[in-house]
């Protein structure tokens, strides 16, 4: 499974960004899917999940209440609505798909395909 993460840029605290992940040629409506972010000089880590059919959604507790995701099987994409940004927030983001469900999707080593990840920057 090949993934496409787009959306990135910059941005001034505050602000928003959607990120979007697509399959293109590819049927992602049977995984889980996630976005990790890797800021640098840190770890990679989790941000938000989503099960197959978005009927269950996971986040980290610094996403919660500013980050939403969501999917549209039908366009095999997966988006990410990021509001009120904050300078941490900057990193680069990366989708994921994840044939288990459950708390796996919030264990980025249970995920079997990754996107190229976007850039995401907040400016103060």
């Amino acid at each position: 499974v090949q993934l496409q993460a787009s959306g990135g840029g910059l941005v001034q605290a505050g602000g928003s960004l959607r990120l979007s992940c697509a399959a293109p040629g590819r049927t992602v409506s049977t995984y889980g899917m996630g976005w990790f972010r890797q800021a640098p000089g840190k770890e990679r880590e989790f941000v938000a999940a989503i099960s197959w059919r978005g009927g269950s959604a996971f986040y980290a507790d610094s996403a919660k209440g500013r980050f939403t995701i969501s999917r549209d099987n039908a366009k095999n994409t997966v988006y990410l609505q990021m509001n009120s940004l904050k300078p941490e927030d900057t990193a680069v983001y990366y989708c994921a798909a994840n044939r288990y469900g459950g708390s796996r999707l919030q264990v980025g080593a249970s995920y079997g395909y990754w996107g190229q990840g976007t850039l995401v920057t907040v400016s103060s």
